[in-house]
């Protein structure tokens, strides 16, 4: 099984500009390429640079959320302003959370690896958590030795 730990996390609030995800949900190929585009987008227009202006870290949050029954993605960050533009606040709750640490060549490759791994291989194998729902997020924290470096975070509670 993939290296993972589990942290107890004080709530915490993210900013986030999002898109819908219109492709079905087992098609991971299709999400992939949708959240890839909204990237490109969001740095392209100016939108990421807005949010880290105001952050209270250098951490980069894509978050994935079902909100009204949608699929949603957000580009966030940790922050107690707003911005003009179409935002969500969104809450994580305090709890535990299943924290997968990674790299990847870009943020992308982060982002897919650890979802991957996360949902792919480590729920799907546990035996004392579980995910229920709720927000969670990779998070980009940095840059070492040409790669980007984050973790993802998934709420979980024990069975």
């Amino acid at each position: 099984m993939a290296d993972y730990t589990l942290e107890e996390k004080d709530s915490f609030t993210v900013l986030g500009i999002g898109t819908e995800l219109k492709s079905d949900y087992t098609d991971f190929a299709g999400i992939n390429k949708e959240k890839s585009d909204f990237w490109r987008a969001v740095k392209q227009d100016g939108r990421l640079d807005t949010l880290k202006s105001i952050a209270k870290n250098n951490y980069i949050f894509a978050v994935n959320e079902a909100v009204n029954n949608k699929m949603m993605h957000y580009a966030g960050v940790m922050t107690e302003e707003t911005v003009q533009e179409e935002s969500r606040v969104i809450q994580f709750p305090k709890g535990e959370y299943l924290v997968v640490k990674g790299e990847g060549k870009t943020a992308d490759e982060l982002s897919n690896e650890l979802t991957g791994i996360a949902f792919g291989q480590i729920l799907p194998e546990a035996k004392s958590f579980a995910y229920v729902g709720g927000p969670n997020a990779t998070v980009e924290m940095g840059q070492r030795n040409g790669l980007v470096f984050g973790e993802m975070w998934i709420p979980v509670v024990r069975k």
